[in-house]
């Protein structure tokens, strides 16, 4: 397997200890919590969602571990500008809040409440299972590039995490390009449900959920390949990353970074185990691979 130099990289104008992430929505509620990753070898982390108001999120169960896979609905679930304060010792670190809205004042708003304070934002619009939030409206470009104004204009570097759910990925990208944004996180999880045979019913409480894990990994993949065809600023590779062989195939389809959420889930330690066989002082530079297949074929 290909190896890489290892030592900090800047990403979308925040500076990261490596080119690992973890991802939102996993392990990111508390600041405890993320500065326990970022000790176990995280690059950097994105903390969970964060909006305008509370939100208790859907009824349980929200999570129904699957054999390849994790399937969720949360509903968003958040305690608003309470957060500011959890993650206040933080300050220093490379920490990336993610945050959602359902219009530009909204998501200008909340990312109002931690300037100064995170080394970044992410702008959730692609959650799946959220009314009038995430990829109720990221499907749409216009609003797409409005939000992504709203809070890149604060000078802030600000990602925009794309939804796969959609017929053409690229439109999205160019929009949020088009908006300030500083680079794209692809892919955020993919509509899918599942119903209980023995009572008949689906598994969620909210019916309808995303799937995350290994499940949608060749998904992520071909959805980054093809922004990297049609945009200029930098992609991160989000979706089923579980080894430093996922993570070399994420930088040749043209992720510069990945963020890593479902592995984490199943071990903790998987930031120490992916950098142990993914960095090299002999290795290659990362930018010697990033975007390297394209061009090639199998035949």
């Amino acid at each position: 397997m290909v190896s890489i130099r290892p030592g900090p990289v800047t990403i979308g104008g925040v500076a990261l200890d490596n080119h690992l992430l973890l991802a939102a929505g996993i392990l990111g509620t508390t600041g405890s919590s993320l500065a326990r990753i970022l000790s176990l070898g995280a690059g950097g982390v994105v903390t969970k969602s964060i909006g305008p108001l509370p939100k208790d999120g859907h009824a349980g169960p929200c999570v129904v571990v699957l054999e390849n896979g994790v399937l969720n609905a949360m509903g968003l679930p958040n305690p608003s500008n309470a957060f500011v304060d959890e993650i206040a010792p933080l300050a220093k670190k490379p920490v990336i809040v993610s945050i959602f809205g359902g219009n530009p004042d909204e998501f200008a708003l909340v990312a109002s409440w931690f300037e100064g304070k995170v080394a970044g934002f992410e702008l959730n619009l692609s959650c799946p299972h959220a009314d009038g939030y995430g990829s109720a409206i990221g499907t749409d470009p216009s609003i797409v590039e409005a939000c992504t104004r709203a809070v890149s204009r604060s000078g802030i570097p600000t990602w925009v995490k794309l939804t796969p759910n959609v017929t053409d990925i690229t439109a999205i990208g160019k929009a949020a390009e088009r908006g300030g944004a500083g680079a794209i996180v692809a892919i955020n999880t993919v509509k899918a449900m599942r119903i209980s045979t023995a009572m008949g019913c689906p598994v969620l409480g909210n019916r309808y959920g995303g799937l995350s894990g290994s499940a949608v990994f060749s998904i992520a993949v071909r959805c980054v390949y093809e922004l990297y065809e049609e945009c200029k600023i930098p992609i991160i590779g989000c979706g089923g990353v579980s080894t430093a062989d996922n993570v070399i195939e994420m930088m040749m389809a043209g992720a510069c970074a990945v963020e890593i959420g479902s592995a984490a889930y199943n071990d903790i330690k998987v930031f120490e185990i992916i950098k142990a066989d993914l960095y090299s002082k002999d290795g290659i530079t990362p930018e010697e691979i990033i975007g390297c297949a394209h061009g090639r074929s199998a035949v």
